[in-house]
């Protein structure tokens, strides 16, 4: 058995984040388009297409909250599984699986209660108009049911990459992505439903996709396993993990916050159109951050595991590696969405209005995407290392203190079109964001590694 997690010390870099990182990103790149294939799908619902998109993107402050207390628990608890595996330290590392899975379990039942009987009020906070109102109401009363799978999937699917089961935890969130395409046509066109049935389909989905998770981490040909005995929650276990998982909390549960904020914004200065821009924007921001990110849990067991057993040279050869892929893609997707930003609006929107505003919105809105790639492969970095401090630091620059701030801001000092100076402020605090990150990371970093060398 130990030699199943010996590879990833032994390896060569090179070879071992192509093999862990193609998967994470594979499963990324699902998940991508597990989460906008609903909005293609009703944006393109004859009559009613544009109004239903605008009333499901108000729902979306909601499902990252959803999201976000998943990798809370997962993406802080599993980090610190794979530096107790490198230490040889097997006994804390499966303590550290049981006590995120109960927590996640805790966490989805509290989710689920606030969601059921709260979506409607927060839904009006959120941005929602008499327009649209009734399409964001039927899509989040549905999804609100699968708030465990959505937890459980998250969560524990980080564990399962971890330990460097890469296929795996690909695998894991195929088969909910497949189920979801197949099934969103069916609900939606054929059965009528319309908003209703692209939120059944996603809770079947997810429902397929934990049932796989949950078996594969209670099953044989894991190193992990989640054991009765190790669900007891301990403050020494949990706690350092959700420390470590604060920093993502905060970045996801932030966009919420910020997406708040910007449909606020952009319906007192654009009305609904600008609304419904800015759903098509942030799934096309997707196509950026989840490959990132995918990237990212590749090289994160290889960091992680490097870090505890104190080979200085693989973790800072693994670091130097993530950022030049990183960087590399954020460019090349940069180019394209500004180059052919039609291409990107038009897979969301036959609407010809709103593709006209969409376009000119994508470039303003993605301007600094190019910078993208530094922010999140140090971002990953501080938490392969187990730097909480510091993760939360950036989280908390970029989100709270550059981009609310510029929203309300920039529209004032752009007053010659206020509704694209809200857009502008998202590549301001980007630029702003990843120039404090540079500097902060390469003095954490190099902390980091003398310390082990010691």
């Amino acid at each position: 058995m130990e030699k199943d997690k010996d590879f990833l010390g032994t390896e060569p870099i090179g070879k071992l984040l192509l093999r862990l990182a193609i998967p994470t990103l594979a499963a990324q790149l699902i998940n991508m388009l597990y989460n906008v294939v609903d909005r293609i799908y009703i944006g393109h619902i004859p009559k009613v297409g544009a109004l239903a998109l605008t009333g499901v993107g108000v729902c979306m402050p909601l499902i990252m909250i959803v999201s976000a207390f998943a990798v809370l628990v997962g993406n802080g608890g599993a980090p610190r599984a794979s530096i107790y595996m490198g230490q040889n330290n097997k006994e804390d590392a499966e303590k550290t699986l049981g006590n995120c899975f109960a927590t996640q379990i805790l966490v989805a039942i509290v989710l689920t209660i606030v969601l059921l009987f709260g979506n409607r009020t927060f839904l009006l906070a959120f941005g929602a108009s008499e327009n649209t109102i009734s399409y964001a109401a039927a899509y989040m009363n549905i999804y609100a049911v699968g708030t465990i799978f959505v937890q459980l999937t998250l969560g524990l699917n980080a564990f399962i990459t971890a330990q460097g089961f890469a296929k795996t935890g690909m695998l894991s969130v195929l088969i909910g992505a497949v189920i979801n395409i197949v099934l969103d046509p069916i609900f939606i066109f054929g059965l009528h439903m319309g908003v209703r049935g692209a939120a059944l389909a996603t809770i079947i989905s997810q429902a397929c996709s934990c049932i796989w998770v949950v078996s594969f981490l209670f099953g044989k040909k894991t190193f992990l396993k989640i054991q009765r005995k190790n669900m007891k929650l301990e403050a020494r276990i949990i706690l350092p993990s959700l420390a470590l998982g604060l920093a993502t909390f905060i970045m996801q549960a932030s966009e919420s916050i910020i997406t708040v904020c910007f449909n606020s914004s952009l319906l007192k200065y654009g009305g609904d159109i600008a609304v419904g821009a800015m759903t098509i924007l942030t799934s096309v921001m997707q196509f950026a951050m989840l490959p990132l990110q995918g990237l990212g849990q590749g090289a994160q067991p290889i960091l992680s595991y490097n870090y505890g057993a104190k080979n200085v040279d693989r973790v800072r050869g693994t670091f130097r590696l993530l950022l030049k892929v990183s960087v590399g893609y954020a460019v090349i997707l940069w180019l394209c969405v500004e180059l052919f930003p039609q291409i990107f609006v038009s897979m969301f929107t036959s609407d010809a209005a709103l593709l006209a505003f969409g376009k000119t919105a994508l470039r303003v809105y993605m301007a600094a995407m190019f910078m993208f790639g530094i922010q999140i492969a140090c971002q990953m970095g501080f938490t392969s290392l187990g730097c909480a401090p510091e993760s939360i630091i950036v989280a908390v620059m970029r989100k709270f203190v550059l981009l609310i701030p510029l929203i309300y801001i920039v529209p004032h000092i752009w007053s010659a079109d206020r509704t694209m100076g809200v857009y502008l402020a998202e590549p301001i605090a980007d630029f702003f964001a990843v120039t404090f990150t540079m500097i902060l990371f390469s003095n954490r970093f190099k902390k980091a590694l003398k310390k082990i060398e010691k």
